[in-house]
């Protein structure tokens, strides 16, 4: 293989190896490693989470079905009483009882306040007011020739309500509220002024009011929520619809939840699972009933998270969200205008089946980490005293080990390569050869240890007399080669002639009071653009000159061949 290309592939290795550095890369494996097994498990968190959150979810279905089903019986019920009432309006039943009803309301219809009650053992009274208390209220009236079916069919549908509201499944609160100034209720209590009162307070409520023909345009289902009054434990939501005929509005059918029940459902859904806690809100997101005993502060939240549920909650029927540690598993039901929701704290699930299998993967990541952290460590180490070693024994490959400088080898090398690069930059090449005078004299007289000292002592003045891209080479016992690229013959002359005086003026101390001065005689030789860049020729050229300068007398310079000029001291 051609010296130069030897040289070029021994240059791009050492880029090669600056780097990539042992260390360097020992900490990138190890950094990918740590990074993926974090990953992955935050990866496989992320899948529990999932799947805790799917869990609840599949919680709240169950909760959510059970209390439709609830919900969807007092629906039904209502339905059904609607659909009886316009049938006994349309077609009553003709009867002698219901005919005293007739008669029995003309004779009171002036007094304040009366109850007509057929037979209390079968159907249930109806309580009315006077035509004056009527007259006095823009939503009543009793000009519709139908009003006298309405009474008869309010008193059938009363024996279907009085049967109803005996079940266990059922509301236990059912209102007929007619415009014509009477009401049924599933919970008669005895007639007196405050019945008044009462009725007044019924004619006012949402469920009334909202289902006028302009509120409640589609004359559909509603529900609606009141406030929680005089020593109620809980709010009072009332599902109503109106009853028609022939485009006309006799009144409204409701139904009574105190949620009690619904209250209790919660309950004993979460007595089989570890933490948290349902809340029923209605469409306007207001809280309804929660599954906490009493007198324990439900979770409440802001206006900026009521907003982000409601926007979640109009986009789909079901769903979840993650608020802070907070999560939010909700849906909505069938037969109720609003949403189930399952809450769960962080905290609370990291109590269960959830948190124990995640602190089971922490401990198995801390572990690895723990265990990889600790191969760094010892890895790192050993590639770091393999690298030393490595450049150590590169580096004795490539220099002398008495004066420190590169060897013949590794200084012939590094030295065609920067001739190369300066015949490419057009760039002068200077070669200066070193020989120690009477060096021999020195071992002779003084010992090998006096002639290391020597040698040592010129290496180092040599060295501190080069800069930039200069090189210095022992390639002798002797002879030293110094290389300066970019340097002209003048230049390098000058260098030569300074390392020279140097040298000359240097006293060495061999012995404990014994000092010896040395000289030494330089041969100089240089390329210019148009020359020869060939290192081994410029070396011999300057060894040449070398021994012109020791046949001249020693300690001198010789930068020119011994047909031209004597050269300069």
């Amino acid at each position: 293989m051609p010296l130069s290309t030897a040289a070029t592939g021994l240059s791009r290795l050492k880029s090669i190896r600056t780097y990539f550095v042992p260390a360097r890369v020992v900490n990138l494996c190890f950094v990918i490693v740590l990074v993926s097994s974090t990953l992955l498990t935050w990866r496989e968190v992320v899948v529990l989470e999932d799947a805790w959150v799917a869990s609840q979810r599949n919680t709240l279905d169950k909760v959510s079905s059970a209390l439709d089903r609830q919900m969807e019986i007092g629906v039904n019920a209502l339905l059904f009483f609607r659909n009886a009432m316009r049938a006994a309006v349309q077609t009553p039943l003709a009867s002698e009882v219901l005919e005293n009803v007739q008669v029995e309301f003309a004779q009171q219809r002036q007094q304040p306040f009366w109850r007509i009650s057929v037979d209390q053992r079968r159907t249930l009274p109806i309580t009315g007011f006077s035509d004056s208390f009527v007259a006095r209220h823009a939503l009543l009236s009793r000009d519709d020739p139908q009003m006298h079916n309405e009474m008869t069919a309010a008193l059938e549908v009363g024996y279907i309500m009085r049967l109803a509201t005996a079940i266990p499944a059922m509301p236990k609160h059912a209102w007929y509220i007619s415009r014509a100034g009477f009401y049924l209720s599933s919970r008669p209590t005895a007639v007196s002024a405050e019945s008044i009162t009462h009725y007044e307070r019924l004619l006012a409520q949402p469920w009334f009011t909202g289902q006028s023909q302009h509120a409640n345009r589609f004359r559909g289902v509603r529900w609606f929520t009141s406030a929680q009054a005089a020593g109620q434990q809980e709010s009072i939501v009332t599902v109503s619809v109106p009853l028609d005929y022939a485009q006309h509005w006799y009144g409204v059918l409701a139904i009574d939840y105190a949620f009690s029940s619904v209250k209790q459902l919660l309950t004993e859904a979460l007595r089989d699972e570890e933490q948290g806690e349902y809340q029923l809100y209605n469409n306007d997101l207001e809280r309804v009933v929660t599954s906490l005993p009493t007198g324990v502060p439900p979770r409440t939240f802001t206006q900026a998270q009521r907003d982000m549920l409601a926007q979640a909650a109009a986009q789909s029927n079901s769903g979840s969200l993650r608020l802070g540690s907070t999560y939010i598993v909700w849906q909505k039901l069938d037969h109720f205008d609003g949403l189930l929701l399952r809450i769960h704290t962080l905290r609370e699930g990291l109590q269960g089946d959830f948190g124990n299998i995640s602190i089971a993967l922490a401990l198995l990541w801390l572990l690895f980490t723990a265990m990889l952290l600790s191969s760094w460590v010892v890895i790192r180490r050993m590639v770091s005293n393999m690298y030393a070693m490595q450049h150590s024994l590169q580096w004795q490959a490539w220099h002398d080990p008495l004066t420190r400088l590169l060897n013949r080898r590794a200084l012939f090398e590094q030295a065609q390569t920067l001739a190369e690069q300066c015949q490419q930059q057009h760039r002068p090449f200077s070669v200066i050869q070193l020989d120690l005078d009477h060096f021999k004299s020195v071992n002779d007289r003084y010992g090998h240890h006096a002639g290391d000292l020597v040698l040592t002592h010129t290496a180092r003045l040599i060295s501190s007399s080069l800069q930039g891209e200069d090189l210095a080479g022992r390639v002798g016992g002797e002879e030293f080669c110094i290389v300066l690229p970019g340097s002209t013959l003048l230049q390098a002359q000058r260098v030569a002639e300074r390392i020279r005086e140097r040298i000359s003026r240097k006293e060495i101390l061999v012995h404990n009071s014994q000092t010896i001065r040395i000289s030494a005689s330089l041969g100089v030789s240089s390329a210019e653009p148009s020359e020869s860049y060939v290192f081994e020729y410029l070396q011999m050229v300057a060894d040449g000159r070398l021994y012109l300068a020791k046949r001249g007398g020693r300690n001198r310079v010789c930068a020119e061949d011994a047909n031209q000029a004597v050269p300069n001291r």
